[in-house]
This record gives C-alpha cells, sequence and structure tokens, in this order.
C-alpha cells in the first residue's frame, strides 16, 4: 500500500504532539517486526525516527552514518540485529519508556 504524502504529514503531526501515540507507534513498530512483518515494522520505525529525533541525530548518537540508517530502514534496507537493537535502545531511551515482549 502507497502512503501518500498528506497521510505521512498528519502522522507526523500527531507523532510531535502526542506522546501517548509516539510511544504506541514505537511500540507496534516492535510487535510487527517479532510477529514477522518486517517491512511494515520497518516503514513504521522509520516514520517514528523522522518524525522525532531525526535520522542525521539517532546517527551521532549511536556511531552510525544517517545514510546508512535511512537505507537500512528503507524498503530493501535489511538492519542487521545488532544495529536495530541499538537503534531500540536509544529510542526507548530518548522516548523515556522500555518495551517488553508480552507473556
Amino acid at each position: 500500500m502507497t502512503v501518500t504524502r498528506s497521510f505521512r504529514a498528519m502522522v507526523e503531526a500527531r507523532i510531535a504532539r502526542d506522546p501517548g501515540f509516539r510511544e504506541a507507534l514505537l511500540r507496534e513498530s516492535v510487535d510487527t517486526m517479532l510477529t514477522g512483518d518486517l517491512e511494515t515494522g520497518k516503514a513504521v520505525l522509520r516514520d517514528y525516527i523522522k518524525a522525532t529525533i531525526g535520522f542525521a541525530a539517532l546517527g551521532e548518537s549511536i556511531g552510525a552514518p544517517s545514510k546508512s540508517l535511512i537505507r537500512m530502514f528503507g524498503p530493501k534496507g535489511n538492519p542487521t540485529a545488532g544495529n536495530l537493537f541499538k537503534v531500540l535502545d536509544h529510542l526507548q531511551k530518548q522516548a523515556g519508556i522500555q518495551l517488553h515482549t508480552g507473556s
């Protein structure tokens, strides 16, 4: 499904003003990846990153080039577990939340 620019703008605006939505979006991204839908999970995470910290600041914070992060979370990207967990760890700390698996 193609996401239109206006929809992305609406999501980014909501992320900026609604901390509960930000947290839910980060959780949904991880949950989606854990259920096996890596493409959708990466897309949601990419939107989250763009609307919050941005790829340049994220790259600087974790010691990775921003261009590599952009590619990693793009449609053809394939992040390593190490890189994915490093990104998620930083995003959790920045958001002040801690994600857990349900059991």
